[in-house]
């Protein structure tokens, strides 16, 4: 295993790899566990956002996560607010980067979704639904994606911003690199639909339901990922 010093200066590099090869946002995602508090985190914060001219530190979209965001901001930091799985927790999103200088982004993690049998779909329309009556400084960027139908919805309903894993966009690339067309269905299959809630954007983040069981899930698995390299 690697000591924490080598495992981020290897963490580090590979950044810096990637920036060589784009010069588009890249994410650079700070350690949090349960235990994590937003000082912690936005001390990773600063450090990670002087490694390239082109990063956004990622935080998870819970309580400390969206209060490190909030102060990150405040210092000109740009962020990605991740593991999202509700249109609440991307209104907090929303209020709590108000006044960012460059354009925040959310990551709303379909495939997730689609496991537990709701339609992670639903989440991203609605999303962006919601985001229309704002002023445009959240971005949303589609998250675990599991198919090209995925993908191409996600382009159909106007995600400005999409992750996919190779193999997803490789397929893609194979069946010509379709847009999808004006009447593009999407097959949700037998998922239970997420229904559009109005949710006000001008409320204080901390005031929105913010807990969702998957983020609390998906910080686990994030945090045994990286302890599984780095020696205790």
């Amino acid at each position: 295993k690697l000591s924490n010093a080598e495992a981020y200066k290897f963490y580090r590099g590979v950044v810096e790899e990637i920036a060589q090869v784009t010069s588009g946002p890249i994410s650079i995602e700070v350690y949090a566990d349960r235990e994590t508090k937003a000082e912690e985190m936005l001390a990773q914060g600063r450090e990670m956002f002087t490694w390239i001219s082109n990063g956004n530190v990622k935080y998870p979209t819970t309580h400390e996560g969206l209060e490190a965001a909030e102060q990150s901001v405040k210092e000109g930091i740009r962020v990605n607010l991740t593991l999202c799985f509700s249109q609440e927790q991307a209104a907090a999103v929303y209020s709590a980067t108000r006044g960012t200088k460059e354009p925040a982004f959310v990551s709303p993690f379909i495939g997730r979704l689609d496991d537990q049998g709701e339609n992670g779909m639903d989440l991203i329309k609605n999303i962006l639904e919601m985001y229309k009556g704002g002023d445009g400084h959240v971005q949303t960027l589609t998250a675990s994606v599991r198919s090209v139908d995925h993908l191409l919805y996600a382009v159909h309903l106007g995600s400005p911003l999409i992750t996919a894993p190779f193999k997803i966009l490789e397929e893609w690339a194979k069946m010509g690199k379709p847009l999808p067309p004006e009447d593009f269905k999407y097959d949700a299959a037998d998922l239970k639909p997420i229904l559009y809630k109005e949710t006000p954007l001008d409320k204080p983040w901390a005031s929105y339901d913010i807990h969702h069981d998957l983020t609390d899930t998906g910080i686990e698995k994030f945090s045994a990922d990286w302890n599984a390299i780095v020696a205790s």
